[in-house]
């Protein structure tokens, strides 16, 4: 940012000042003493100059900014930074909010941009009591509403926030009988469902739209304290009404993120005490 007139001849003189020649040789105090007009006429063109570079950095900055190329990694931090109820000011990307923001307009916590022929598909969730869930149908229309205002031309976008993919798997778990029960429980007490927690902590761990890998899966359970093997009958995942998708080897959740179906645990995982 350009400085005033009085800044830079200050900074002249004060340098005058701090020269052992010129402190002994221009000692006149007069406002009008030649070699004070001389700094103000040179303090005068410095100003000029820099309030040209200041034209010239704001001209260049709109340039790259009518012009960059956005990446699927620049939607998912624009969908992130969209405050809900909040005015967009007209020709920009950017809110005029100035930090700190309200946490409460920042719903958006978890987004994921993918690309498909034709279309990049936004795919959003929010956060409630630390459990990840869909836009309700008023956030939806202004996120949707957000992004067609700051998207590139030309570009067509799909705003999605659905409910967890549904996860169903069905286990036999061989367990040690000196550390589980026959229902699962730990002998101790300090967990009624240990394989249970292992799998919604494997759930909640993965990243928003991240792949489900099904071999890291069978090794979360095996690290569970008590489990001796985890035999797969089945595992499959579905979203909606869709129908139920076996998985064999990953599978990335429609939503972007998984949660267990308890009923459907409760009925089809079952323990054997293990024994060589």
């Amino acid at each position: 940012m350009a400085r005033s007139i009085a800044e830079i001849q200050a900074g002249m003189i004060a340098a005058k000042e701090s020269d052992p020649v010129l402190a002994t040789t221009l000692t006149s105090t007069s406002q009008v003493a030649i070699w004070r007009l001389w700094t103000y006429v040179v303090a005068v063109c410095q100003w000029v100059l820099e309030n040209l570079f200041d034209v010239h950095r704001d001209e260049v900055a709109a340039i790259i900014a009518a012009q960059k190329c956005h990446s699927l990694q620049w939607y998912v931090t624009k969908a992130k930074a969209f405050q809900y109820g909040t005015m967009l000011p007209a020709d920009t990307d950017t809110y005029a909010t100035v930090p700190p923001i309200d946490p409460a307009v920042l719903i958006v916590s978890n987004a994921a941009a993918v690309e498909f022929t034709n279309l990049v598909r936004i795919k959003v969730a929010k956060m409630t009591a630390g459990i990840p869930g869909p836009l309700s149908g008023g956030e939806l229309d202004a996120f949707r509403a957000y992004m067609s205002k700051i998207k590139d031309a030309g570009v067509r976008l799909q705003c999605t926030s659905g409910a967890a993919d549904i996860f169903q798997p069905e286990l036999v778990i061989y367990y040690d009988p000196l550390v589980l029960k026959n229902d699962g429980s730990r002998i101790d007490g300090t967990s009624s469902s240990p394989v249970k927690a292992a799998i919604n902590k494997f759930l909640d761990e993965l990243p928003f739209n991240g792949v489900f890998i099904l071999n890291s899966f069978i090794a979360a359970l095996q690290a569970v304290p008590g489990i001796v093997i985890a035999e797969i009958t089945d595992v499959q995942a579905f979203y909606g009404s869709t129908s139920p998708e076996v998985i064999t080897v990953q599978y990335v959740p429609d939503a972007g993120y998984m949660a267990l179906d308890d009923a459907w645990f409760d009925a089809h995982v079952s323990y054997l005490p293990y024994s060589v």
